[in-house]
């Protein structure tokens, strides 16, 4: 057996020489074969060059503005980036189609392909929209955001704030509050991870004011002689249980003139609340006064002669002026003791008419003009076509109903007449015509409210004659004041 294994391993060990020639051999079979995988790689890499050259020479290019793969927020819209399409330096922009809609209220991806079709030959590129939630919730509150204040005495009860997320919606429930040593702090997370921190200083101090609110208007009217009651209240604190309220200011119904009382409600913690209520007392109704009213003005020609016969007279009358005509007629009827009321700024109908806050806007222009003139703010008011006019429906619908309403809440008295003097009827009538429609219509048994307009030729001439008539028939003269009985008409819209 030993004798079998010597025999094997000297007849199959391999010699020195032939190991020298499987080396030579292998050298050989390398030196063949490298050169062959070089030249097959070459090849390849040519090949692929080939075909890339052959597309970019006989294939139109598509190139795609900014990014292949674009992120855009949930609800925002998708803008297109642009792109360019090419053939051998010829536009073909213009012939690319593009596929794909980008609904921005969906998570998602949302592939865009463009393709350009030429000559036969059709190439497409893709972009792809990728619509994600990566904006934070907000988190909310209904008291101070930076500080938050609590009833000495009291816990906080964690029912002062909300948390929104544009895409969850209402996450109030997954707000985490944790309170450390004087700060509060408000966590919350929405479905995407995004997360909002906020902080507050909690202070235990009561800073709120109490809620006062009068069962009444704020401006009340009475006549002389009425009874004046104080209007209830209702008052409320967040903290204090007990709030006293205290009341100041004098009414003499006996006199005319504008009171003020103050209702004043205070908390344990000093927080003040105050109410104005304002008590206006009218003069009686004085049967038997005239009161000249003039519209439209100021004009120089005509403003000033009536000025001069009202002067000439000793009569007081009152001028409803617009933002024409010089200042110096306004301020020269203002300090002979005229009254200066509003009637519109631009007179046109469908401005003045066309919203209430049309209204008040235009108003706000000639009442700047008057205390620009004067220094003092008029309330006195005439509406363009007098309260009952029906050409405001041609604007807005109801706009008389509300605009009466809404000038006496504001502080205003607006006046109508009961005697068109119808000097504004294109001329029609001459002066002694306008007289008599005048002092025809005068009686003692009522106040007698005349409407006529300064700018008006006719009118300078007629005003002697009725202020004649007047004092010869044991009428009086007066001017209106914020305290005179507002005389209206019947609203028709």
């Amino acid at each position: 057996m030993e004798k079998k294994k010597k025999l094997y391993y000297r007849y199959n060990v391999p010699s020195n020489k032939e190991k020298k020639l499987n080396a030579l051999q292998k050298k050989r079979l390398a030196s063949v074969w490298i050169p062959k995988m070089i030249v097959c790689f070459l090849f390849l890499v040519i090949g692929i060059c080939s075909i890339s050259v052959y597309k970019m020479m006989f294939f139109p290019r598509i190139q795609l503005e900014g990014s292949s793969v674009i992120t855009i927020p949930y609800e925002s819209k998708y803008e297109e980036l642009g792109y360019l399409s090419s053939y051998q330096g010829k536009d073909l922009t213009n012939q690319v189609k593009v596929h794909g809609k980008v609904n921005f209220k969906k998570l998602g991806e949302y592939p865009i392909t463009y393709t350009v079709t030429y000559h036969g030959r059709t190439v497409s590129k893709t972009r792809v929209v990728k619509v994600v939630d990566n904006k934070k919730p907000k988190i909310e509150f209904t008291t101070d955001k930076s500080n938050l204040y609590i009833c000495p005495n009291t816990k906080y009860l964690y029912d002062d704030y909300q948390a929104i997320d544009n895409y969850d919606g209402n996450i109030t429930d997954l707000v985490e509050v944790k309170e450390t040593g004087n700060v509060m702090r408000y966590q919350v997370q929405d479905t995407f991870g995004n997360r909002t921190v906020v902080e507050r200083k909690i202070l235990y101090k009561d800073v709120e004011k109490p809620k006062l609110i009068l069962d009444a208007s704020n401006t009340i009217m009475l006549m002389v002689g009425d009874k004046f009651t104080d209007s209830t209240y209702k008052v409320s604190d967040n903290c204090s249980t007990d709030v006293k309220v205290k009341v100041t200011g004098e009414v003499d119904t006996r006199k005319p003139g504008e009171y003020l009382r103050v209702y004043k409600a205070v908390d344990d913690a000093g927080n003040v609340s105050k109410v104005e209520q304002k008590i206006i007392v009218m003069e009686p109704v004085k049967k038997g006064v005239i009161y000249l009213t003039f519209d439209d003005g100021p004009r120089s020609g005509t403003t000033d002669i009536i000025l001069n016969v009202l002067k000439e007279k000793g009569i007081k009358a009152t001028f409803f002026v617009t933002s024409g005509g010089p200042d110096d007629l306004i301020k020269r009827a203002y300090d002979e003791g005229h009254s200066i009321g509003l009637h519109t700024s631009s007179h046109d109908y469908s401005v003045v008419y066309s919203s209430v806050d049309s209204y008040f806007k235009d108003l706000k222009v000639v009442s700047d003009r008057v205390e620009r003139i004067t220094g003092e703010k008029s309330t006195l008011i005439r509406f363009p076509g007098g309260s009952s006019n029906t050409i405001s429906r041609r604007y807005s619908s109801g706009i008389m109903s509300c605009l009466t309403q809404e000038v006496v809440k504001r502080g205003y008295r607006y006046y109508d007449w009961n005697i068109d003097s119808r000097d504004a009827e294109g001329g029609r009538f001459d002066s002694s015509q306008i007289a008599n429609f005048v002092t025809s219509s005068l009686s003692h048994d009522k106040v007698n409210m005349v409407l006529m307009h300064d700018i008006k030729v006719t009118t300078k001439d007629a005003i002697g004659q009725i202020i004649d008539y007047g004092k010869a028939n044991g009428y009086t003269f007066e001017a209106i004041t914020p305290f005179t009985d507002m005389v209206t008409q019947r609203v028709n819209n």
